[in-house]
């Protein structure tokens, strides 16, 4: 018997590639609204973040939610993510280590700088 295709999705602050039904998904509406889609099907824009509270803060604070959803969040937005944010546990859900930023933020973690410096 053959398994069952597991979609994925990625958490747009740590990029972490998880199952979708492991992720929560945020959804910018074709009215413009955003709201938080427990569900997953929804009709808009959508952009997935963990069950972590630190990858909700770092996202709504760095705009990286308004960014993937080609919006810019109102105050009122990130307030109210934020509140449903706290209801998320604060540790890490990535085996139990402190979340880190994607490699393309870290500074001087770029292949191509790191080809450079071995070919100059």
């Amino acid at each position: 018997m053959a398994r069952k295709h597991v979609p994925l999705r990625t958490c747009v602050q740590c990029q972490q590639v998880r199952p979708k039904r492991e992720l929560i998904r945020i959804v910018r509406t074709p009215h413009g609204n955003i709201e938080i889609d427990e569900k997953g099907k929804a009709a808009g824009r959508g952009a997935y973040l963990c069950r972590n509270k630190a990858c909700w803060e770092s996202a709504i604070a760095r705009d990286r939610l308004g960014y993937a959803l080609k919006t810019k969040l109102s105050p009122e937005d990130k307030e109210r993510l934020l509140e449903y944010g706290q209801q998320l546990p604060y540790t890490d859900a990535h085996e139990g280590t402190e979340a880190q930023p994607p490699a393309s933020e870290v500074k001087g973690s770029s292949r191509k700088g790191e080809r450079d410096n071995h070919h100059g």
